[in-house]
C-alpha cells in the first residue's frame, strides 16, 4: 500500500508538472517596444531638426498620417525665437505588436529671455515598420498644458524687456501690451531689489478657453482673473521659466490704469520668484505684488480695496489676514477680491511702518524659512520686531482708519 501510494504521488507531480509546462509554453511573451534609449534618440533628432529649421528632418521620424499637422506646427514655430528645445523621455511601455506608449517632459527656452526652460509632460504613441520607430502620436500628460503654438498661428512683438506671443490677437492689443509690460519692469525694479532677468514673456491666447488649456486647468476657474503668472515656486536660475499669461476676456474690458496694474503685479511675481517658497503664504505674495503695483499711483485704500471697504464699513473687520484657501480661483468674486486687499493692506501696513526695505526683506526672511509652520512668526519678530498678535491688531486698526 505504501509502496502505491508513493507511485501515485510521482505520477501526479509529474502530471502538475507537464500541465505546467504545457501552460507556460501556451503564454505569449510580453511584446518588445523600443528601449528608453532608442525612444530618447528620436526625440533627440525630431527636437535637434527643429531647431535646425530642417522640415524634412523633423517629419522624418513621424508618422505621414502626422505631416498635415507636423508641417503647421513646424510653421508656427517660425514666429517663437526659440533658444533650445528638448525632450527628456520618463518611461516607455509597450502597447501591443509594434506599438508604445511613451512619457517624456518637453522644455524650451526663448533665447534672450529663458535662463532655463519652461516645461510640459507629453505623451507619445509609437508604431514600428520595417524595425524603425515612428511617433504616430503627440499629446498633453494628463493635467499638463498646451504649447501656445498648439493653438493657432503665433505673432510676435517684441519690446524693450518684454516679449508678447499672441494667437487669435490684433498687432494692435500685442504692441499695447508689450508697451505695458515694458513699463512694469523697471516699475519693480525699483520696488524690489533682487537678482531677475529684468525682462518678460507674456502669452495671450485668443479666448478663456484657450488660456484653461495653456494652464492645463478648467477654464471657469481663471474667468474674471486678468492673468496669472506661471513657474516654479523657490526656483533657482535653471528653474522652469516664467509666463505671464493674459484671459484676453477680462483684461480687454480694463481701462488703462487696470491693464498696467495687472502687468506690474504680475511681473513683480516673475521678480520674486526665487525668494517665493512654500514658506510664503499667499497673502504676502500676493499683498506684494499688489503693494509694487499700486505704489507711486495715488490710489487711496478706500479706491483700492472697495470690498473690504464695504465689509469694514458695515462693522465686519476680518479677525485674522486672510487664508490660502481665500484666494482660490473659481469662488467667491467679493471674497475673493477681500482677501486680496486685505494681503495689499497687510504689506501697505508694513511698508508705512516699517519702511519698504523692511517690507522686502520681510519677504525674503519669510520665504528662507525651511517650512510654513513658524516662518511668518520668525520673520515678524527677527525683522520687524513684532509678533503675529500684535501684527493683525496693528493690521485690523488699519483697515478701521484706512477704510472706515
Amino acid at each position: 500500500m505504501a509502496g502505491q501510494g508513493s507511485g501515485g504521488a510521482r505520477g501526479a507531480a509529474v502530471c502538475l508538472l507537464a500541465a505546467l509546462l504545457a501552460l507556460a509554453g501556451c503564454t505569449a511573451p510580453a511584446p518588445a517596444g523600443p528601449s528608453v534609449r532608442e525612444v530618447q534618440s528620436l526625440l533627440d533628432r525630431h527636437a535637434r531638426a527643429l531647431l535646425d529649421r530642417d522640415e524634412a528632418g523633423y517629419l522624418a521620424d513621424l508618422d505621414p498620417s502626422l505631416a498635415p499637422a507636423a508641417r503647421s506646427e513646424f510653421d508656427r514655430l517660425a514666429k517663437v525665437p526659440l533658444g533650445g528645445l528638448d525632450y527628456r523621455v520618463t518611461d516607455v511601455d509597450p502597447a501591443g505588436e509594434g506599438k508604445a506608449t511613451a512619457e517624456a517632459e518637453l522644455g524650451y527656452r526663448i533665447k534672450g529671455y529663458d535662463s532655463g526652460p519652461a516645461t510640459t509632460g507629453r505623451v507619445l504613441d509609437l508604431a514600428e515598420r520595417d524595425g524603425r520607430w515612428y511617433v504616430t502620436g503627440d499629446r498633453a500628460a494628463e493635467g499638463a498644458p498646451q504649447q501656445l503654438w498648439q493653438q493657432g498661428e503665433v505673432e510676435t512683438v517684441t519690446g524693450r524687456r518684454s516679449l508678447v506671443l499672441g494667437v487669435g490677437q490684433s498687432t494692435e492689443r500685442l504692441r499695447e501690451i508689450a508697451a505695458a509690460a515694458d513699463r512694469a519692469v523697471p516699475a519693480v525694479g525699483d520696488a524690489w531689489r533682487g537678482n531677475w532677468a529684468g525682462r518678460i514673456v507674456v502669452l495671450v491666447p485668443a479666448s478663456l478657453d484657450a488660456m484653461g488649456r495653456l494652464l492645463g486647468g478648467p477654464a471657469a476657474s481663471y474667468r474674471g482673473i486678468a492673468a496669472v503668472t506661471t513657474g516654479q515656486l523657490g526656483g533657482g536660475p535653471k528653474a522652469p521659466a516664467d509666463r505671464v499669461i493674459v484671459n484676453p476676456d477680462a483684461y480687454t474690458v480694463l481701462g488703462a490704469f487696470g491693464r498696467q496694474l495687472v502687468l506690474t503685479h504680475e511681473t513683480t511675481h516673475v521678480a520674486t520668484r526665487t525668494q517665493t517658497t512654500r514658506a510664503t503664504p499667499v497673502w504676502l505674495s500676493e499683498g506684494l505684488a499688489d503693494w509694487v503695483a499700486y505704489r507711486g499711483t495715488g490710489r487711496t485704500a478706500a479706491q483700492a480695496a472697495p470690498e473690504l471697504r464695504r465689509a469694514v464699513l458695515a462693522g465686519d473687520v476680518p479677525a485674522a489676514l486672510p487664508d490660502d484657501a481665500d484666494f482660490r480661483f473659481g469662488g467667491d468674486a467679493e471674497a475673493l477680491a477681500r482677501a486680496y486687499e486685505g494681503g495689499w493692506l497687510a504689506c501697505e501696513l508694513i511698508a508705512d511702518r516699517w519702511g519698504a526695505t523692511a517690507l522686502t526683506d520681510f519677504y525674503r526672511a519669510v520665504g528662507a524659512h525651511p517650512a510654513r509652520e513658524g516662518a511668518v512668526e520668525k520673520a515678524l519678530h527677527d525683522v520687524l520686531d513684532t509678533t503675529p498678535e500684535e501684527f493683525t491688531a496693528a493690521w485690523r486698526a488699519s483697515l478701521r482708519e484706512r477704510l472706515g
